[in-house]
């Protein structure tokens, strides 16, 4: 909240960093306050019923019932999972292996194949940007969409937010632990994980492309990059589309935030050539003082 207050006295942009898993910043830095939050507290409400629910499961007496886990917006998304499956509690291990920390992850509304964050956030505490009031919001409230949520317009920052997960019996965590860990294998094969701003490209709307593929409209972004033949070779500098995936753009040395931006817009040039689409940004471009790119 002073941070807040400091950054209103003083006419100050904020920019609130998580890990920095799906932004690039500007040469040039950011000219206003960065805060960092170190809001880092980790729990189950309601434990006594917690308790008394798992020893009920483990004696099969019933189905799995719901449990509520609050996060603070610094701890870190996998320690989450971590802790969630540690205590038998299923369903944030699809986003296992996404890099960032739990209020980036809301801010974005992660996603993996069909899952998004927000079927599982049920509340959140948020600040007030121009008041500093903190207020308690249900899931309806951020307005969640793909890659979206109403954090976006920077009149809010998150505290916490509150999931609601599945209590498993040991075996059912177990398998749940394996697959998290069979996820974060995947991702390590198939995504680079230093030296890279995340997936630059949000995937289409369905609205947006023409092509269809078994009667489903062609969404990725990837999919479009790949047929141009970018991975592991379109470069500018150090700056080159990472060869394991062709919406990831990665630094092999001593590439600019400049050279990076000038090779995403030759990206967008190509696609829209060929398939007369436009690209549009999901990482965030912090700094810039103009729109970068088309």
């Amino acid at each position: 909240m002073s941070a807040l207050d400091f950054a209103r006295t003083n006419n100050l942009d904020i920019f609130v960093l998580g890990e920095g898993a799906n932004i690039l910043i500007s040469d040039a830095g950011f000219d206003g306050l960065v805060i960092k939050p170190k809001l880092n507290k980790l729990k189950i409400l309601d434990v006594q019923k917690y308790q008394e629910n798992l020893q009920s499961l483990e004696s099969k007496n019933y189905l799995a019932p719901e449990v509520l886990v609050q996060a603070g917006a610094g701890v870190n998304f996998g320690e989450l999972i971590d802790f969630c499956l540690n205590n038998n509690l299923l369903g944030l291990e699809e986003f296992s292996g996404i890099p960032g920390s739990v209020g980036g992850s809301v801010y974005i509304n992660i996603h993996f194949f069909e899952f998004l964050l927000s079927q599982f956030l049920v509340s959140a505490e948020v600040i007030e940007r121009q008041t500093g009031k903190i207020l308690t919001v249900d899931n309806s409230w951020f307005e969640f969409g793909y890659d979206q949520s109403k954090l976006q317009t920077h009149q809010y920052y998150l505290i916490s937010a509150t999931f609601k997960l599945k209590l498993a019996d040991s075996l059912t965590a177990a398998f749940a632990k394996g697959r998290a860990h069979e996820i974060r294998r995947y991702r390590a094969h198939r995504y680079p994980n230093k030296n890279t701003c995340g997936s630059f490209f949000r995937n289409f709307r369905a609205h947006e492309v023409k092509l269809q593929i078994n009667q489903k409209p062609m969404i990725y972004a990837a999919y479009y990059l790949d047929k141009l033949g970018f991975k592991g070779s379109l470069r500018i500098g150090d700056a080159q589309v990472s060869h394991q995936h062709a919406n990831m753009l990665v630094n092999l040395g001593s590439a600019s935030s400049q050279n990076l931006i000038d090779l995403a817009r030759q990206m967008q040039q190509q696609v829209y050539a060929n398939f007369e689409i436009m690209l549009q940004p999901e990482c965030l471009l912090i700094g810039f003082k103009e729109s970068q790119l088309i």
